[in-house]
């Protein structure tokens, strides 16, 4: 149960629709259900799930061409309080950018990106979830942190 909203996370950062995540969530979950006996003594169980899941996305045939807003209806239409803090709207508006300039990330630096710098995972377990050498992780990283400060920066955004 505490591993489910990081599984939300980066269920968001694979399919950027609430609805498509959730359904990714819930195939992982009963996927990870299904195959407990194929879980391994000592190995991290956020990682097993990361894994699962980005296979399920593979089999399911998701490509970053499907990729809609990252910015839900429901986001968008969350009314501002009138007293709220500028601080706090500044705040929400970068963050949204933030999310936005990621969902606009290459599939290979997105996926890098979410599993690193939001969910928290070493570089070894991110390559290791992905399925590829650490060097190629930590390239497919660089170039997306770069091209964030980009994006943000002409955003006016502080990255």
């Amino acid at each position: 149960m505490a591993l489910l909203p990081r599984l939300r996370r980066f269920a968001r950062a694979i399919c950027r629709s609430d609805a498509d995540a959730q359904d990714l969530v819930q195939a992982t979950v009963e996927r990870a259900l299904a195959k407990r006996s194929g879980y391994r003594s000592g190995t991290r169980l956020d990682s097993w799930a990361f894994t699962i899941m980005r296979r399920i996305h593979i089999d399911q045939g998701r490509s970053a061409t499907r990729w809609g807003r990252v910015v839900t209806p429901e986001d968008a239409a969350t009314p501002n309080v009138a007293d709220a803090a500028q601080a706090d709207e500044d705040l929400r508006a970068d963050a949204l950018a933030v999310r936005d300039a990621i969902g606009r990330l290459p599939e290979d630096q997105r996926l890098a990106v979410a599993l690193v710098l939001v969910d928290g995972l070493s570089y070894a377990e991110a390559a290791e979830v992905l399925e590829v050498p650490a060097g190629t992780l930590t390239s497919r990283l660089v170039r997306g942190r770069q091209s964030l400060i980009q994006t943000l920066t002409e955003q006016g955004v502080s990255a």
